[in-house]
């Protein structure tokens, strides 16, 4: 194989919740009364960090603070998530992941206790040699985490793949300089990945196929 490790990010990759996200986040610009979005739309404007997304779609950081917003998301967002699914074909790819003896880690910003509650609600964490999540629900970046993550790791940088599915994943692999691929069916459109310069899929049986070749 040409990978003995592979890191995958969580929200977008292997949970299916892009709809979910557009539709709370419409509701918050309802609520200000600025524009709402098409699921396209959101694809193509949501960034990290996120402060910088929130102040792209029009949330004022004078009149209200950052934390504020970004904790109102997260709980309509923790509410609501319970009803989510992993994208058709995860649980199937992990599976012959794992029987292909490649170990296999997670590496998100989403909060790392509500990852585990997650994994372990879809039966996967068995999957996972490493959980690394971060320590709020503010989003700002996985780089250092990143880091201790390829730190206990201790393989090569060729022998490791990031799987992500925002140009932030692109970002991360490059600083730590490992592999990555990136997936557009997730909370980035394929186009947003051309500045990345590299390989993408778009489909689970893609990526699939991407590991096994």
């Amino acid at each position: 194989m040409k990978y003995k490790h592979i890191i995958w990010d969580y929200n977008g990759t292997l949970l299916d919740d892009v709809g979910l996200c557009t539709e709370i986040i419409n509701e918050m610009l309802k609520a200000r009364n600025l524009p709402e979005m098409t699921v396209d739309t959101y694809r193509k404007l949501f960034d990290f960090p996120v402060k910088n997304y929130y102040e792209r779609i029009g949330f004022n950081f004078a009149d209200e603070s950052f934390e504020k917003v970004g904790t109102e998301f997260i709980i309509q967002y923790d509410l609501r998530s319970k009803n989510t699914k992993l994208h058709d074909g995860i649980p199937e790819l992990l599976k012959g992941i794992n029987e292909a003896e490649i170990k296999q880690s997670i590496l998100s910003a989403r909060k790392k206790e509500q990852l585990d509650e997650e994994l372990e609600k879809f039966g996967i964490s068995y999957y996972f040699e490493n959980i690394f999540g971060l320590n709020d629900h503010y989003a700002g970046g996985k780089t250092e985490i990143g880091r201790q993550l390829i730190e206990k790791i201790g393989l090569t940088s060729d022998e490791i793949l990031l799987i992500g599915d925002t140009t932030h994943d692109c970002d991360v692999a490059k600083t730590l300089d490992i592999k990555a691929l990136a997936v557009s069916y997730g909370h980035h459109p394929k186009e947003k990945f051309k500045r990345c310069n590299i390989e993408v899929r778009d489909t689970i049986k893609e990526v699939r196929e991407f590991i096994f070749s």
